[in-house]
């Protein structure tokens, strides 16, 4: 029953590279679309506030504590940080709603498997631009900036990809 109940709404998810402009398209998005049935969801993850994504900041070890207590409807590592979807997705599906989130390629196969009317929206842009953006975050080193750029440029969105570490298994 609670998987058919998840059925009745859509669960979006926005991925693609750091810096190709997820945030920026979910923002206008929000901006524009302002029906009660489309809700747009913030991430958790174990990184300070910083220009960009509006997150939930946490530390790594109160977000290990919300992973245990079901905080998340789905959660993952990627580039040395912890990223969570809120479990109030499931609740918001279950009132038929659209939910937009951020998410990451990563997680497409968990999130297949568990919402199987998932929409993938792949934001893709020229390396320079992503390589631009991320040097003006100022998040990480030019080293790690070109590392991701190389990780980026290998990834590909495949949703039956086994590419996934989650932080706890469920």
């Amino acid at each position: 029953m609670k998987g058919a109940e998840l059925n009745k709404g859509r669960l979006v998810m926005i991925v693609g590279p750091s810096g190709a402009g997820k945030d920026c398209l979910i923002d206008y998005a929000r901006e524009r679309l302002h029906a009660n049935d489309i809700q747009f969801v913030r991430r958790t993850i174990t990184r300070p506030p910083s220009p960009g994504e509006d997150h939930n900041p946490v530390t790594v070890d109160d977000f290990r504590i919300a992973a245990l207590r079901g905080a998340f409807a789905l959660h993952w590592e990627a580039h040395g940080l912890y990223y969570g979807l809120p479990a109030a997705i499931d609740d918001l599906l279950r009132e038929n709603k659209v939910v937009v989130a951020n998410g990451s390629r990563l997680i497409l196969p968990a999130a297949k498997s568990r919402y199987p009317h998932l929409q993938i929206i792949s934001v893709k842009a020229d390396p320079e631009i992503i390589a631009a953006r991320l040097e003006a975050r100022g998040r990480e080193s030019g080293e790690a900036q070109q590392a991701r750029l190389a990780r980026s440029a290998a990834a590909a969105v495949d949703a039956n990809s086994e590419a996934i570490r989650p932080l706890i298994p469920k």
